[in-house]
């Protein structure tokens, strides 16, 4: 069945309360069977598994696998099975959809043991015990879904943000269940045929195990490798390009990601990539604003150290301009709240998750998370009560980015935290590592969150089995995922952290940050300075002039903010994705509007003309959702097992980084 969508002119002028009632009457399935006891218990158990993945990789790497596109091919396939051999039935589509938000939320419950948790015994020499680890996790995800469920009005429903992971999640359960049909069996085909291409490249691409299986090189990850092997090095203003991150790589990853996010974000992102790489970083390294790394060479980490501030600071006005700009979401919310009848009764409030859990959730979940921040970490109370603020305007910042690009800036969000903090409470460096926890791995969880709300919604699910399913998916991810993490891998012996066995690089950003950031403000250089104040105000100015256009002016603050954060070459990628298929796209209304009569009765469909198979590029322009989604998922199942084989079979698994960076990070991961 195709999947139904609203056009961009109807998200443009339609009202909340239109699209609603549009989706109600034709998305929505009703009482089809969803949070079952199968599907719980499926998502329980797939998703505890493949979270310790995630535990391994993290540790080894600091990046986090998303396993939704996963856990939903492996249940499909399991029920499938089984019911070719009469020991049950398929699950429906709706069932599938909750399991995998029952997985995902298990698959990534576990990042702060691999990050500020690891980073905090680092400073202090001490293991959290685990029992405090259950607690302060579950407490993290559950406010990540309070806070979470009120922006889904906005941002789902209102804006119908792409999310482009959560997109490619709906895209490959439609296929997978509705292959029955005659539509149904040719998108399967194009998702598979994209999943084995994206596939076959990831496989080459690795070296390692092109090497140790088939004892060929494979292929370069970018191909500036191959003008290097000729000799040919290019510099920008005596930089080599490849240590300003500006290439073409290979995968074809990020390029299914622009073709799902739209052309303008793409060009947002290529105008904030082309600002900061080609123009400023060059300028800033020539004048020694941006030093080298020790061992010489530049590269995202020392380029970010600098631009990163610019970045948020443009992502955050933009994202807190463009929630309040339109206050009666808000507002509307908030009287239904507090006084019925008060306002037009919503259509959805039999389904949606109620806006007064998170109004009375969230002061309680907070508070227990302030006092036992006080009690385990040392945090004083009023430094703990100042993170859930903090945790809104981040979220929104998490969300906008993750909604635009299915990326979500984990790292730059902590690193700005870390910042507050270290202004708040100079000299303290725990409180300065578990309190950016609080707010960079809430605003990470809300994200997430929506990111797989997006497939319910697309599939017409319940959101509110999806929150539950989250609480369970977190349980299920802690079960197996924390006593591995304590009895298996560390084993109490704190001096492993930072050594070959187990690196942990992403708690020695966070410790490597809260070193620095002790110095306050005083650490900045002048110029980042005034990028914080120049970005701040690009923000608020973009947003305000696509408010008063109404949308018409499509150039995206977040994105470009974003930009300052990512290696150019996936920035490259995803704008030559959205450039391709907005281009088809294009010659294909082009085509229908060449090839149909106007509708005889009004309301009623155009007729087409011409009899006959339509061309390439009209299919390929209806199957945009299709193609990406099919890609991402290939890429990512190919990326997955060649992780794990490096991990259980390959030897030497300190290169567990060849299976890509760019796909951690479109999985779920962020810079």
């Amino acid at each position: 069945m195709a999947l139904k969508q609203l056009t961009p002119e109807q998200i443009q002028t339609m009202s909340l309360e239109e699209k609603d009632a549009w989706w109600l009457k034709n998305v929505y399935r009703g009482d089809m069977p969803q949070l079952t006891w199968r599907s719980a218990i499926t998502g329980m158990v797939l998703g505890s598994f493949l979270s310790l993945t995630n535990l391994y990789l993290g540790m080894r790497t600091g990046w986090s696998l998303g396993v939704g596109i996963t856990s939903v091919i492996l249940a499909f396939a399991l029920f499938r099975v089984l019911s070719r051999l009469g020991l049950g039935r398929d699950m429906t589509i709706l069932e599938n959809n909750a399991m995998q938000s029952i997985a995902t939320a298990a698959g990534y419950v576990n990042a702060p043991l691999f990050s500020s948790f690891a980073a905090y015994s680092m400073v202090t020499m001490t293991v959290v015990p685990m029992y405090q680890a259950v607690v302060w996790l579950l407490c993290l995800g559950l406010l990540g879904i309070l806070f979470a469920f009120p922006l889904k009005k906005r941002f789902i429903n209102d804006e119908q943000l792409p999310f482009p992971e959560g997109m490619a999640a709906g895209v490959v359960m439609d296929a997978l269940h509705e292959s029955d049909e005659k539509e149904g069996l040719f998108k399967a085909k194009l998702l598979v045929g994209g999943a084995l291409l994206s596939a076959f490249i990831e496989l080459l691409r690795d070296g390692k195990v092109m090497r140790y299986f088939f004892g060929a090189e494979g292929i370069p990850a970018g191909y500036d490798d191959v003008l290097r092997k000729w000799g040919i090095a290019p510099t920008l203003r005596g930089v080599p390009l490849n240590e300003l991150t500006i290439r073409w790589d290979t995968s074809i990853i990020f390029i299914a990601t622009g073709g799902l996010m739209g052309i303008g974000v793409g060009v947002s992102l290529l105008l904030g990539g082309i600002l900061n790489y080609f123009i400023l970083a060059p300028l800033l390294i020539a004048n020694g604003i941006i030093v080298p790394y020790e061992g010489g060479g530049y590269g995202l980490r020392q380029i970010s150290l600098w631009a990163l501030w610019g970045g948020v600071a443009c992502m955050t006005t933009s994202s807190l301009y463009s929630f309040f700009s339109r206050p009666k979401i808000i507002v509307d919310a908030f009287r239904g709240f507090f006084g019925k009848g008060v306002v037009k009764r919503d259509v959805l409030e039999h389904i949606e998750l109620p806006i007064k859990v998170s109004v009375i959730g969230v002061p309680i979940v907070s508070l227990v998370l302030v006092v036992i921040g006080h009690a385990w970490f040392g945090i004083s109370y009023w430094l703990g009560a100042i993170a859930v603020p903090m945790v809104f305007i981040f979220a929104l910042i998490a969300v906008n980015s993750t909604g635009l690009t299915a990326i979500t800036p984990t790292g730059a969000l902590g690193k700005l935290t870390q910042l507050t903090y270290g202004l708040l409470a100079p000299g303290n460096i725990t409180t300065n590592v578990m309190s950016a926890s609080i707010t960079a791995e809430v605003a990470n969880n809300a994200s997430n969150l929506l990111m797989d709300i997006k497939p319910g919604y697309m599939l017409g699910a319940k959101p509110r089995h999806q929150a539950v399913g989250h609480v369970l998916g977190g349980v299920a991810g802690l079960t197996l995922s924390l006593p591995v993490w304590y009895f298996v891998l560390i084993r109490g012996d704190i001096s492993l952290y930072g050594t070959e066995a187990m690196p942990v690089p992403g708690a020695v950003t966070w410790r490597a940050a809260a070193e620095i950031l002790m110095k306050g403000l005083s650490f900045l250089h002048p110029t980042a300075k005034i990028a914080v104040v120049v970005g701040a105000v690009l923000g608020i100015v973009i947003e305000a002039v696509k408010h008063a256009t109404k949308g018409r002016f499509s150039l995206s603050a977040a994105a470009m903010g974003l930009a300052f954060l990512l290696n150019f070459s996936d920035i490259w990628a995803m704008f030559l994705g959205s450039l391709g298929f907005w281009l088809l796209q294009n010659r294909a209304v082009k085509w229908h509007k060449g090839n149909e009569e106007p509708p005889t009765v009004p309301g009623e469909p155009a007729l087409p003309l011409l009899p006959g198979p339509k061309p390439w590029y009209v299919l390929g322009a209806e199957n945009t959702e299709t193609i990406c989604a099919g890609v991402i998922a290939g890429g990512a199942l190919m990326g997955i097992s060649l992780a794990v084989l490096g991990v259980l079979v390959l030897p030497d698994v300190a290169q567990l980084q060849s299976v890509g960076e760019a796909f951690r990070k479109v999985l779920g991961g962020g810079p």
